[in-house]
């Protein structure tokens, strides 16, 4: 059942109306491995990014999703976890006990499945557009599967749907996959400082060639710690207001590679 709606909506309804509206174009789609484990690591601006993905990339997807869109009540949340269910989320509890445990429990059983795992290195979405301090999940994925990481970074998405909005917007999409980045390099890093220190530096040489293809300010802070402040109506973080300490500006990353 699942081959059968995965497949409705990849070919027959979402992803030619997405084709069209959208008109997303891939590049690096041939940076994606043919067949093994592997972890697509993106930014995260919309509700809609991995559909967009989801509609050109090669293999099955299977996206980690919050639990809240399976949980809605009323009909609306029926409707929305039927179609999340359907095009392959598999939903994370993120109030559970340990949920970090359970985002690698979650991710080993789709790689398992012979899926290609996409998974937003940030953990939730943009509050800004900025790009924030990523989570160690999908390097400690990678590092225990061997699965191979392909960066990502989604362009567009977030003015085709706006935070707060289920309507599609026909603004361009585009999506960038970068070089990939094998768990196998750091396996020296672990011997020396640790699976967890290792992880850390994985997640941020994953952020960083996130950064370099999504031209995204890069904000050396958690996003939900953003989020949290923004919203207790607290304002910026020390440092991570635009301009700010905290954050390192795409021009600097970009004058850096030119120089080499």
């Amino acid at each position: 059942m699942y081959k059968f709606w995965y497949g409705f909506f990849k070919y027959a309804t979402v992803g030619p109306f997405l084709m069209v509206w959208n008109r997303p174009s891939f590049i690096g789609r041939d940076r994606i491995p043919a067949e093994g484990p592997a972890i697509l690591a993106t930014n995260h601006l919309a509700v809609m990014d991995q559909f967009y993905i989801g509609a050109r990339c090669p293999r099955k997807l299977a996206f980690l999703a919050k639990s809240e869109y399976f949980t809605t009540p009323g009909l609306i949340g029926r409707l929305q976890k039927s179609f999340m269910t359907a095009v392959g989320q598999v939903p994370v509890d993120r109030n559970a006990e340990d949920p970090s445990s359970a985002a690698l429990a979650a991710g080993r059983v789709a790689l398992n499945d012979d899926k290609i795992l996409g998974l937003a290195v940030e953990g939730t979405r943009s509050p800004d557009g900025r790009l924030y301090k990523g989570r160690t999940g999908t390097a400690r994925i990678a590092l225990e599967t061997g699965a191979v990481v392909c960066p990502v970074a989604f362009i567009g998405t977030g003015r085709v749907n706006p935070i707060g909005s289920w309507i599609v917007r026909p603004w361009k999409v585009k999506v960038i996959v970068a070089d990939p980045i094998y768990p196998a390099d750091y396996a020296d890093l672990v011997e020396k400082v640790g699976p967890y220190e290792a992880a850390r530096v994985m997640t941020d040489d994953i952020t960083l060639a996130i950064q370099k293809i999504s031209g995204q300010d890069y904000v050396g802070i958690y996003g939900t710690d953003m989020k949290n402040a923004l919203q207790a109506g607290e304002g910026y973080p020390e440092g991570a207001e635009p301009g700010g300490a905290l954050e390192r500006p795409f021009s600097e990353v970009a004058s850096k590679e030119l120089s080499h």
